[in-house]
């Protein structure tokens, strides 16, 4: 597998994972904390660092903002427990 086919496939895989947490708003990220070591805030922060590594400036609210799929804020309103 080339580089491109690797890159290409780990993005769908993230996309993915963003997907199904989307549509699993019930979990909160406590949850995923306890259970997993991670939650979507460290996708957030772990985002922003890929972006960094490449010289793209992304602050963490904008990141936490294509994990989230809206505004931190808002979810947190709608979603947190």
């Amino acid at each position: 597998m080339d580089k491109q086919a690797q890159t290409e496939i780990e993005a769908a895989a993230f996309r993915r994972l963003i997907e199904h947490l989307d549509e699993n708003k019930q979990v909160q990220n406590i949850d995923l904390m306890n259970l997993a070591g991670f939650c979507r805030n460290c996708l957030s922060k772990w985002y922003k660092a890929a972006a960094e590594d490449i010289g793209i400036e992304l602050d963490y609210e904008e990141a936490r903002q294509r994990v989230y799929g809206m505004p931190y804020s808002e979810w947190k309103e709608k979603h947190q427990k």
